[in-house]
């Protein structure tokens, strides 16, 4: 699997859960971190760790390891660290609040509607 195909998995996984305002930042050549964040929130605690639950359950059956996974008690913003692909799933006022987009504003967003909505 790609990490294209990594990132969209874990995007089809959120919009299962029907993740919000998803969103993909292309970081390479500005994060060493990842290649890409897929950034979404949802509007409950439960929302929030079932988005996270799919994502985690969907890459593993798809061959992929989950690196670890923060925050998922808490669940207001649950990073899901997939290697290539960070996923940060964060309850609807956290996400305001920490404005990773704009953090993150030199990087630019990818279009994954279409594979979403393949």
């Amino acid at each position: 699997m790609s990490e294209r195909d990594l990132l969209i998995t874990a995007a089809k996984a959120a919009d299962d859960k029907k993740a919000e305002d998803i969103i993909v930042l292309n970081m390479k050549g500005i994060s060493l971190v990842a290649d890409y964040f897929m950034i979404c929130h949802g509007n409950s605690d439960k929302q929030v760790q079932a988005i996270a639950r799919e994502i985690k359950e969907k890459v593993e059956e798809n061959g992929y390891e989950v690196k670890r996974m923060e925050g998922f008690d808490e669940a207001k913003w649950v990073l899901v660290d997939l290697g290539d692909v960070v996923a940060h799933i964060f309850h609807r006022d956290e996400r305001s609040y920490y404005n990773l987009e704009r953090l993150w504003g030199d990087a630019p967003t990818e279009n994954i509607v279409n594979e979403l909505n393949s």
